[in-house]
């Protein structure tokens, strides 16, 4: 028989039995259909944390203070005050992978206006930070560096801080009290959401660092430097020369611990591929259990199958069926159930994602290579579980066959 006969014929017989043909393939529905959910599901994931990383800044690189040993303690971020301003000119200077670099002075106030009031973080620094962070402004403008020289009292606030002190008024121009100080708001910033971190990102004031140095935190250091480099590849060749010029700086001898640390957007991003890539791993391995559920499930109804045609299996035989015909029919069968079965997984799966992505607000990327991977395994789970009831009916005794009843 030609294999399209062969598949006319399997197509019969499934037929023949349309309820017991579609609860053999829900295990296969279910199967495809969790497999491509999952996997979209972890591919959204992956894309919401690139996208955290991305709002980070172009190129970035991070040197923060801290990791010293002063009396043989270890201390964390920012514990320690030998990271300065002249240290971050000096990598500007000296570093030509580095376009450009921004400080940082971070700590929390408590911010006021009229009869709202609001506990938040500032960060002081220099107007190319938000350059360096692709953070533009919605409304006014950014502080300049006249008023960075001469320590104004101006900010920026983030759209979490404007939301909560004006509501619905424009802040610009409007006047605030940050601690006993009062400040003049200069602008305020697009909102950047979440960070990788899960911080809100928008929940900050952002003032001259000057201003923070001497009139709030009452420090001469900085705790960060924000630095942006000419390129992605140039970012993570810049940590050497980095590392080498603060250490010189520092004065810290060969064998002696940094008392800074040095990070890149491109470590950040590298681990959190590492860590969705082993997370969708997962979700879709526990998926395809259902798919091995499905596949028993086939071979368990084409036993069945073959059980309850044995006599006319006998009469194909007997007619001039030779035993690849016979294997090929119901192995076609099983395929057909599979394929089917696929089919109908792979739309389920769309529905699902398209689900869940309206109704729990949550980003799922449809992957091609899912879909596809997904197929392949349907059909090879026709393959697999059918082979043996196929080779099962393909050797059966004519004689026998005929005699059953």
């Amino acid at each position: 028989m030609d294999f399209w006969n062969t598949l006319r014929l399997a197509l019969r017989a499934l037929a023949r039995n349309k309820l017991r043909s579609s609860l053999t393939m829900l295990g296969i529905i279910i199967g495809v259909g969790a497999v491509i959910a999952t996997v979209s599901i972890g591919q959204g994931a992956e894309y919401l944390v690139q996208q955290g990383i991305q709002s980070m800044g172009t190129n970035a690189v991070f040197i923060a203070a801290g990791s010293g040993r002063p009396g043989g303690a270890r201390m964390g971020f920012w514990a320690v005050k030998t990271l300065t301003i002249d240290d971050m000119n000096a990598i500007v200077r000296e570093v030509p992978l580095i376009r450009e670099a921004a400080p940082a002075v971070v700590g929390r106030v408590q911010v006021v206006y009229q009869n709202q009031n609001w506990n938040t973080g500032i960060t002081g620094t220099t107007p190319n930070y938000f350059r360096i962070r692709n953070w533009p402004v919605q409304a006014g403008s950014i502080f300049g560096q006249d008023e960075v020289d001469s320590a104004a009292n101006v900010c920026l606030l983030g759209t979490t801080v404007s939301r909560i002190l004006f509501g619905e008024e424009n802040p610009v121009g409007k006047q605030i009290r940050i601690g006993q100080l009062p400040f003049r708001v200069v602008g305020v910033l697009e909102s950047k959401g979440q960070s990788v971190m899960g911080d809100d990102q928008d929940d900050r004031i952002f003032a001259p660092y000057t201003t923070v140095q001497r009139k709030i935190s009452g420090i001469t250091w900085i705790q960060f430097i924000n630095a942006s480099a000419i390129s992605r590849e140039a970012s993570t060749a810049a940590v050497a020369p980095i590392t080498a010029l603060l250490r010189e700086r520092h004065r810290i001898r060969p064998g002696e611990d940094e008392d800074f640390f040095v990070r890149t957007q491109s470590d950040v991003a590298d681990l959190a591929d590492q860590t969705q890539r082993v997370m969708t791993l997962l979700l879709g391995s526990i998926a395809s259990v259902s798919l091995l559920v499905g596949g028993i499930g086939i071979m368990n109804i084409m036993l069945v199958s073959v059980t309850e045609r044995t006599r006319e299996i006998g009469v194909r035989m007997a007619v001039g069926a030779t035993e690849s015909d016979v294997q090929m029919q119901f192995l076609v069968e099983a395929v057909a159930l599979s394929m089917s079965g696929g089919l109908v997984g792979i739309i389920v799966g769309l529905i699902g994602s398209a689900l869940i992505s309206n109704f729990l607000a949550w980003p799922t990327l449809i992957s091609v290579k899912a879909i596809i991977t997904a197929a392949i395994f349907s059909v090879a789970v026709g393959i697999f579980f059918g082979f043996y009831p196929a080779r099962k009916a393909a050797q059966l005794d004519p004689i026998e066959a005929l005699r059953y009843e």
